[in-house]
């Protein structure tokens, strides 16, 4: 009875515990037949660290710092710490493969643009070169290590060494005058006892206080000033741009953002879940947590590459490289002429400062029509002399034939021509303006996430990212609910305060950059054989069969004869397509006329 009373109070209950009982003793089974078997696979396919630290089958009781959830796990603390290892070390790559093209882009033009000044350079040396070795003769052995001296201290100025501009310019001046003096102007002087060191030193000194080639020197030198400092610049600002990647490529990541890193990349794992992939939202908070401080750069990049973007235009349009460089040859013929024309001037002066048998300069007056040359001191050494009188218009007119032909003007069909480099520059610049502020959603786009059902929310498998996104730098990382940003990167900050510092510096030592206007075809795709290209007149392009008809050299060439080792070598040939030709030696009717102009100026004294 007792049977029959305790039998059916049990067969009355059962339905409601047996049910329980057996769910229970199923879900004992099913984990224990669960493994961690994809887990070790990830595990060594992403190179995370040795397959044994991944255990057989999930631990119900695992002390975890960071991927913590009730129930089963397949992670262990050791393989928390090679998450850890490896997720900075994925996320340093990923940020090096973003800014790797952006890199490659700033070096090679920088390359480039140092290969193209120095192409440049090389082009005006040989084509001054030829205009002394033509037209000046009797001077161009001796002028030619000279030549070399002043384009290897341009090369050097353009490279960012500190060399001045002008001061070699009216260097290159200085010691061109004697061999004027004593082999155009005088050359009745060549192989005299009274041309000697002391001499040739007195007439290098004296040469701008005695002005024998006129303003031509300032001008030059001011040209190339203003083009060569706006190119000198742009490498200079290239080279930081440099520096600021490099230094953003080899951030170092706080331990806030590696806890946040391993928990949306690999505490999914733990659970068994190896495919699954973060929410695009949550990604966003994690890695603008962890690059806050890289954000912070955003304004000041911006910044540079609008100075990047003035700079080359400055460099092309306004203050053109390529036009200074090529004038050079027009502005030393020029000065030459003009030493010619005014030669016997020159000639009394030189003599009354450094004299024919002493060769030390003395005190004077200077020297020109209507000026007494009586009145003499030797308070100073030398005072300046006053500018030379000009020629009458109607003799430099009947002279005019010595003069060269207008100078070269670049080339617009050259596609290696600085123009078509910058161009191609700025339109690769314009992708990379907002750099530091898209590095986030970069790293968050592709495969890497998913904008749908079933994302990865650092808690567990949702439909949809709930939590707050926040924007980029570290004052928008206060309402971040996945990384904590406490301090900000010592090092990045002093990155931003250098390239702000860089900027200003820059804005304040060219400030009319930006008022430069871009010209018209960049980024138009326009072909640049156009109508408004320059013609044969210009001297940019070679259309008849005239003798000079020649080619220039490549564009890779270096000014190898221009150092200073080199002084007493003869520079590279270089002839110019289209260029016009030497100016012409005087005929005996140009001879003429130029005896009959000096001598009535010598009247005049």
């Amino acid at each position: 009875m007792s049977r029959a009373g305790i039998c059916p109070r049990v067969n009355s209950r059962g339905p409601f515990w047996i049910l329980p009982a057996v769910l229970l003793a199923a879900s004992a089974l099913q984990a224990g037949a669960y493994s961690c078997h994809e887990v070790r696979t990830a595990f060594q396919l992403r190179q995370v660290g040795p397959s044994h630290r991944v255990p057989e089958t999930p631990g119900t009781d695992v002390d975890l710092m960071v991927c913590k959830h009730q129930g089963p796990s397949c992670c262990t603390r050791k393989m928390e710490e090679s998450y850890q290892f490896a997720v900075k070390r994925e996320t340093l790559h990923n940020i090096y493969s973003y800014s790797y093209e952006l890199k490659h882009l700033i070096s090679s033009h920088s390359d480039a643009f140092q290969d193209m000044f120095q192409y440049l350079l090389s082009f005006s040396q040989g084509h001054l070169s030829s205009l002394l070795e033509g037209t000046y003769a009797p001077l161009s052995s001796q002028a030619l290590p000279h030549v070399n001296q002043l384009f290897a201290s341009l090369s050097l100025y353009l490279r960012g060494a500190n060399v001045s501009a002008e001061a070699t310019v009216h260097h290159f001046f200085n010691d061109l005058f004697p061999l004027v003096y004593t082999r155009l102007i005088n050359p009745g002087m060549v192989g005299s006892k009274a041309v000697g060191p002391e001499m040739t030193d007195c007439l290098r000194m004296i040469r701008q206080d005695v002005n024998p080639f006129g303003s031509h020197p300032a001008v030059m030198a001011q040209e190339l000033v203003e083009a060569m400092s706006v190119g000198r610049q742009l490498g200079v600002a290239l080279e930081e741009g440099m520096d600021v990647l490099n230094a953003t490529e080899h951030v170092s990541l706080s331990k806030e953002c590696m806890k946040g890193l391993v928990k949306m990349v690999y505490c999914s794992h733990c659970r068994g879940l190896t495919l699954i992939k973060p929410c695009v939202g949550y990604c966003l908070n994690v890695m603008r947590g962890c690059l806050a401080s890289i954000s912070e750069l955003d304004q000041p990049w911006r910044r540079y590459t609008n100075l990047l973007e003035q700079l080359t235009h400055g460099m092309v349009g306004h203050h053109s490289l390529e036009l200074a460089l090529l004038g050079v040859r027009g502005h030393v013929n020029e000065a030459l002429l003009y030493a010619q024309l005014h030669g016997p001037l020159i000639t009394a002066t030189v003599d009354k400062v450094c004299g024919l048998s002493t060769g030390a300069p003395v005190g004077m007056q200077p020297t020109s029509p209507g000026v007494p040359t009586s009145s003499v001191t030797s308070s100073t050494p030398f005072p300046s002399a006053a500018p030379l009188k000009p020629l009458p218009e109607k003799w430099l007119g009947q002279l005019a034939h010595l003069r060269s032909s207008p100078p070269l003007k670049p080339s617009k069909n050259n596609k290696h021509s600085l123009r078509t480099l910058s161009r191609d520059f700025l339109m690769y610049l314009q992708r990379y303006k907002s750099f530091y502020a898209a590095l986030p959603e970069m790293l968050c786009e592709g495969e890497n996430v998913v904008d749908e059902a079933t994302c990865w929310s650092g808690d567990g498998v949702v439909e949809s990212y709930t939590g707050r996104v926040v924007g980029n730098g570290l004052h928008a990382q206060r309402q971040n609910p996945e990384v904590k940003v406490r301090i900000p990167n010592l090092a990045l900050a002093e990155v931003k305060e250098r390239l702000e510092t860089f900027n200003q510096e820059t804005q304040e030592r060219f400030p009319n950059l930006g008022q430069t206007e871009a010209w018209e075809d960049l980024g138009s795709g326009a072909s640049e054989g156009s109508a408004t290209d320059c013609d044969d007149e210009d001297g940019c392009q070679a259309s008849g069969d005239g003798a000079d008809k020649t080619s220039h050299t490549k564009g890779s060439s270096e000014v190898g004869s221009s150092g200073p080792g080199s002084e007493g070598s003869k520079p590279p040939s270089v002839r110019v397509i289209g260029a016009s030709p030497p100016a012409v030696r005087p005929g005996p009717c140009g001879l003429a006329l130029l005896l009959a102009a000096l001598c009535s100026q010598w009247t005049l004294f």
